[in-house]
């Protein structure tokens, strides 16, 4: 799994106009699932995400998880994150998880965010989505689960 994590104050996504997910203060995920990916990959993810201290203390330190200050996360689906742009011009998502494989995690991933205390607001799986955020910081995070265990493996 790949997430690009934003802290933001806001953020919401629409789908045809609607508003189908909306947040204040916390963090906006977009979320890549790969063909490798499991339930067990899901759940490290998102506990490492909950426990991000990217969040300002009273001294200004980003010491603070989204937890810790009672955000919430937005979480969109985006298959992209598994481009590969190695040959010519036009991106490859071979890597990517097949939709089924990719709904079912996604599903999973939000539901683990819920439970360790985040509460989740989604985008539209497979859909053609606008996010709109406001950007805090900003303060942008690129985790990848294949670096994440492996770490986590190694210490």
């Amino acid at each position: 799994m790949r997430a690009l994590v934003q802290r933001v104050r806001e953020a919401h996504v629409e789908v045809d106009g609607e508003v189908v997910g909306a947040i204040s203060q916390g963090v906006l995920v977009l979320l890549g699932i790969g063909h490798s990916d499991d339930a067990e990959v899901a759940q490290a993810l998102a506990q490492k995400l909950v426990k991000l201290r990217i969040f300002s203390d009273d001294a200004g330190k980003m010491n603070l998880s989204v937890r810790d200050v009672g955000g919430s996360a937005l979480v969109v689906s985006q298959f992209t994150l598994f481009a590969d742009a190695k040959k010519g011009n036009r991106p490859s998502y071979t890597q990517a998880a097949p939709p089924d494989q990719a709904s079912s995690l996604y599903e999973t991933f939000c539901e683990a965010v819920d439970k360790l205390g985040v509460p989740v607001a989604k985008g539209r799986f497979a859909a053609d989505m606008q996010v709109h955020l406001i950007n805090d910081g900003p303060v942008t995070l690129w985790l990848d689960s294949d670096v994440l265990l492996s770490r986590e493996i190694k210490s």
